[in-house]
């Protein structure tokens, strides 16, 4: 028999600190997980709407020095016979095929490549908003920044200023892993560390930046350390400027092993199961009770799990996916279109709403 006391806690919305929230992840029964979640996202959202965007992951290049053992999409030099890096009449046909299909929004990013520099992005992020006046560039991340940062010996401020002048809307939470640095030293050795990725981020804040957050989990990190890492960004979240939106979303996936230099070297990791990740993004709905929105992954975990995790605390399907490299390249397959994402939140009991990348509505609910 588990100690219900937390039940109340929660409920109210009272501060858990890392112990307690470990007790609840290990002894609470995941049904009760998930109707606690439940509970918070109905008290946060007050509503059955769940968003979805029509967005495009474009990739700037693969040639990336960070030494992510769970990345098979990038090469580490120019040389090499895979490397590319994607020419403005690409990023033309692939955004106009975006805006075709109803989308204005770009996830661009392209890791961390020495021979790019800061004047590179500025150009690059110009010259798509000249051919593109209403494109929504939602790009790089913390690592890319603070890497810029590091190389051209500015402030992140700095770096993050010259970027909004040249057409950056808002930043990913990408490239935050796990941030715990014993894990990030193993997965992602070149990357910018727990406290640098946290840095970032709270400029972008004080900046007013819109920015989300993310955790990929499912391979070398305890359970504490998945609940530090939330409990991280809850504290960051907390510190932000009153007038600043901060995060305004949370997404948890999983670790996808195919192909990649980390299950080969720890072959005794487990793919995460659909109770182990339902259990994962509750926790996360219990504990971000400062953010907004919390999403679902349906593109590593399935529609039917996607499903369930709209009743464990998700509010939020994320993009149908018009392009996807980095996860696809570890062996996931799983397509969505705009039809399929509709008909798959309707299923789940819910009401499906276009959003934009404010989360803002774009469409009239159905």
């Amino acid at each position: 028999m588990y100690d219900s006391k937390f039940v109340n806690h929660i409920i109210d919305g009272k501060e858990i600190n890392l112990h307690e929230a470990l007790y609840i992840y290990d002894n609470y029964p995941t049904s009760e997980l998930m109707l606690l979640a439940d509970y918070v996202r109905k008290k946060i959202k007050k509503d059955k709407i769940v968003t979805w965007i029509i967005d495009r992951n474009i990739n700037i290049g693969n040639v990336c020095i960070s030494g992510c053992l769970f990345c098979s999409f990038h090469c580490k030099h120019t040389g090499e016979k895979k490397a590319f890096e994607t020419q403005l009449e690409e990023y033309r046909g692939k955004i106009q095929e975006l805006f075709d299909l109803g989308g204005e929004q770009v996830l661009l990013q392209g890791g961390l490549n020495p021979d790019l520099k800061l004047d590179y992005y500025e150009t690059l992020f110009k010259e798509l908003k000249k051919m593109f006046p209403a494109l929504k560039l939602h790009a790089l991340g913390p690592p890319e920044v603070y890497f810029l940062a590091k190389t051209e010996k500015l402030t992140v401020g700095k770096v993050l200023e010259r970027l909004i002048n040249a057409g950056l809307d808002s930043l990913p939470g990408a490239g935050a892993e796990i941030l715990c640095d014993r894990v990030r030293k193993i997965v992602s050795p070149d990357k910018c560390n727990s406290a640098q990725w946290l840095h970032v981020m709270r400029t972008a804040h004080k900046m007013n930046i819109i920015t989300t957050a993310t955790m990929m989990f499912g391979h070398l990190e305890t359970r504490a350390e998945r609940l530090k890492h939330i409990l991280k960004i809850k504290h960051l979240q907390d510190a932000k400027p009153p007038e600043s939106k901060g995060f305004i979303a949370f997404i948890p996936w999983t670790f996808q092993h195919r192909n990649t230099e980390l299950i080969e070297k720890f072959p005794h990791i487990n793919k995460t199961t659909p109770d182990e990740y339902l259990r994962t993004l509750a926790m996360s709905r219990i504990l971000l009770q400062n953010i907004e929105n919390i999403q679902a992954s349906w593109l590593t975990m399935g529609s039917n799990t996607a499903q369930a995790a709209l009743h464990a605390g998700a509010n939020d399907l994320g993009s149908i996916m018009i392009e996807e490299n980095v996860v696809a390249s570890a062996g996931v397959t799983n397509k969505l279109n705009a039809g399929q994402m509709k008909k798959l939140i309707e299923q789940a009991g819910y009401i499906p709403l276009q959003r934009n990348q404010k989360y803002e509505p774009v469409s009239k609910m159905l």
